[in-house]
């Protein structure tokens, strides 16, 4: 009997899995011992069956410790982090980011693609002709002495475990599953090695989770993984009962996210993103706060 198939059994049955049994999913994960199949019935098993808070904190770490870790945080004093939950129309990151540069805040957010019905921030930068996503750690750095901003998607060797994770939670109706969300977004964070993460938990009909409570409490597990895991965050809650500006789809939205930096653009998109700023200029927030 293979070591796949003794803790899926445990976990069809509802048995707690160990940090071994996780250690060694995501191994499978990272190194391609586990099959498709078989990585799909571990989505789906903890989709169904749900880990205990120590199980989704073990999780987290075992995806952070399957790559590298850049530890940028060590060498750009204040560096921070910024992710958004996603939603249709959530332009805010490509406004955001520059903004925080230019004050002086670096700020390094490595992007996901789309999941479900709404695009990753990734997805919108591809539309830019010649732009590269690509991001080394050297790369990285050299941008955040350039420019104060670094976006894009990692290399290879970053939270390996997730890439493949993330691929399959999309064809496995797994993505609202909170501790996979949870695991998949803070690998990356914490693989980067920021000073301090900001995110933005959408909630409405646009976004995956449209019930006030069940983004709540992603954003709670969010902010208190984060933080045992030793990286200081905070949360917001923020509508998307309907897009942010006026414009849906990707070569549109960073057109109006240009707009928006050239200080022009719909006056909402302006009040939203000046709110998220306020807000991570603040050291520390100890409570997951609403944006309507």
């Amino acid at each position: 009997m293979s070591e796949a198939f003794r803790i899926l059994e445990r976990l069809r049955a509802g048995d707690p899995l160990s940090p071994e049994d996780l250690r060694r999913a995501v191994a499978g994960a990272a190194d391609g011992g586990w099959a498709d199949a078989q990585l799909g019935a571990f989505l789906m098993g903890v989709a169904v069956r749900g880990l205990d808070p120590g199980g989704a904190v073990a999780l987290t770490r075992e995806m952070v410790a399957s790559g590298e870790r850049w530890e940028l945080g060590r060498e750009v004093p204040l560096l921070g982090d910024k992710h958004s939950t996603g939603g249709v129309g959530d332009k805010a990151s490509l406004v955001l980011g520059p903004l925080l540069a230019a004050c002086g805040r670096p700020v390094v957010m490595l992007t996901g693609r789309g999941l479900g019905h709404t695009g990753g921030t990734a997805d919108k930068l591809e539309t830019v002709p010649g732009l590269s996503l690509a991001l080394s750690r050297e790369r990285v750095l050299a941008l955040l002495r350039e420019v104060g901003l670094a976006v894009g998607v990692a290399t290879e060797t970053i939270a390996p475990a997730d890439r493949r994770l993330y691929a399959l939670r999309n064809v496995t109706a797994t993505i609202r599953s909170l501790p996979l969300v949870v695991a998949s977004i803070l690998s990356k964070k914490l693989a980067t090695g920021a000073s301090a993460l900001v995110l933005d938990v959408k909630v409405g009909s646009g976004a995956f989770f449209s019930e006030l409570a069940e983004a709540r409490e992603l954003a709670r597990r969010l902010v208190e993984t984060s933080r045992e895991l030793g990286l200081p965050a905070a949360a917001l809650l923020t509508d998307m009962s309907q897009p942010l500006g006026r414009w849906v789809g990707h070569a549109a939205e960073v057109e109006e996210a240009l707009a928006c930096l050239a200080g022009e653009g719909p006056p909402e998109h302006h009040l939203k993103t000046d709110r998220r700023a306020q807000r991570t200029r603040k050291e520390q927030v100890t409570d997951v706060q609403v944006s309507r």
